[in-house]
């Protein structure tokens, strides 16, 4: 969705040192930059960070770095953890497609793709979050037995995810095509969940396990 655009956004968000706009030099340092040992859990397409703003207040020992290209709703994300008092979040204004560029193998936990571009037409699809394209850019830098989250409210783009997980070495350990129906533990909701579940519409959720290397 393209938003308006909003100039003061960026130098906003360039005064604060919870956003980095060169993670390139936090490669392999990410412990360093939040100054502990603990997990660290990645979101990419965050939007206004509602999921992962409640995620960062439920778990403050778990570091949370949000990704997404838009700094109008970066900007937002920002002001909400500021007034949280959040010192276990960092945001990233960028693209999926560098990620490898940012992180270092086995620096990440885990990984949440949730309510991304379905990019329905065929000659598009390369550009879907979960395609076997990018899951091979994660698995350079998800920890061995590390796990993806993922949800949809798109029938096609889920069930077309389970073949891109499945041919990408990815175990399924849940799969639901109803998850506010399952009984499956209840997690934060992003600004979508909150309004398609408000419409009665289905939500997808798959939870995919990188494959552990035998000794």
């Amino acid at each position: 969705m393209r938003l308006r655009k909003k100039p003061w956004a960026e130098p906003e968000m360039r005064q604060d040192p919870k956003v980095l706009f060169e993670p390139v030099e936090k490669r392999g340092h990410w412990q360093a930059e939040f100054g502990n040992d603990r997990p660290i859990h990645l979101e990419l397409g965050c939007g206004k960070g509602q999921f992962i703003i409640e995620m960062a207040k439920q778990y403050p020992d778990i570091n949370f770095i949000a990704l997404d290209y838009q700094h109008e709703v970066l900007v937002y994300l920002l002001r909400d953890a500021n007034e949280a008092g959040l010192k276990n979040i960092r945001i990233l204004p960028s693209m999926a497609d560098l990620l490898l560029e940012y992180f270092d193998a086995n620096e990440i936990e885990k990984i949440y793709i949730q309510f991304c571009n379905p990019w329905p037409k065929v000659r598009h699809q390369k550009r879907r979050l979960t395609h076997p394209r990018f899951l091979k850019i994660y698995d350079g830098f998800l920890q061995e037995g590390g796990s993806i989250h993922f949800k949809t409210d798109h029938a096609d783009l889920f069930d077309d995810s389970l073949d891109y997980f499945d041919q990408s070495g990815f175990d399924a350990l849940k799969i639901s095509r109803d998850l506010h129906h399952d009984d499956l533990p209840p997690m934060p909701k992003t600004e979508y969940e909150t309004k398609f579940t408000a419409m009665g519409m289905p939500i997808h959720f798959g939870l995919f396990q990188k494959q552990r290397i035998d000794p």
